[in-house]
């Protein structure tokens, strides 16, 4: 196994693991979101550069997730405190 097919296959598993994890964190979704970029990177040094294409924009849909859910949880926060 080449060391880009190594570096794939790290991404694509860490996509699946912070996947199926995210309802536990909103860090979950973040580590997806980077394991996307990865995914992307990827993508583009192999020469498929449709997959590294959709790859960053799913790093952008999931940041975006990230970011809402964050305030979202720091707002619910907010208002239990009182």
């Amino acid at each position: 196994m080449s060391a880009l097919s190594a570096f794939g296959l790290l991404a694509v598993t860490a996509m699946v693991v912070c996947y199926a994890l995210e309802e536990r964190s909103p860090w979950f979704i973040l580590a997806f979101a980077m394991s996307c970029a990865f995914g992307s990177i990827y993508g583009f040094l192999q020469g498929a550069w449709p997959f590294g294409l959709v790859e960053a924009v799913w790093t952008g849909v999931a940041t975006r997730r990230w970011w809402s859910r964050r305030g979202r949880r720091a707002a619910h926060r907010g208002l239990s405190d009182r």
